[in-house]
């Protein structure tokens, strides 16, 4: 099991902002950001770039979530980013996809 399986399972303690059915958000333990959340789907896709047509609705309901998560936590106004890393040269450290929204504060451009 994934970290966020075992987070999604309970048996891991997180700070969640949002749930359903299919999707959590959490704060991230070591945020980059004032505001740094994690938005997971409940069914292990381990990457974006293993997500098939299948997955079309999760995907879209992962992206919806984040704006769910921006209005909970007063970005909607500020501005937030949205990222999705996939691999290891792009950051990925948890083999289950992930959506990261940041915001808080000024975010420069490009990133990395």
């Amino acid at each position: 099991m994934t970290i966020f399986e075992r987070i999604a399972a309970r048996e891991i303690p997180a700070r969640i902002v949002w749930e359903d059915e299919e999707v959590l958000a959490f704060h991230d333990v070591n945020p980059q950001a004032p505001v740094h959340v994690l938005v997971v789907p409940k069914r292990v896709i381990p990457r974006v770039a293993e997500a098939t047509a299948a997955d079309a609705e999760l995907l879209g309901r992962l992206l919806l979530a984040t704006r769910v998560v921006a209005e909970k936590l007063d970005l909607l106004d500020s501005g937030y980013r949205v990222v999705i890393n996939n691999g290891r040269n792009a950051g990925e450290s948890v083999p289950h996809l992930h959506v990261h929204v940041l915001g808080g504060r000024p975010l420069s451009w490009p990133p990395g």
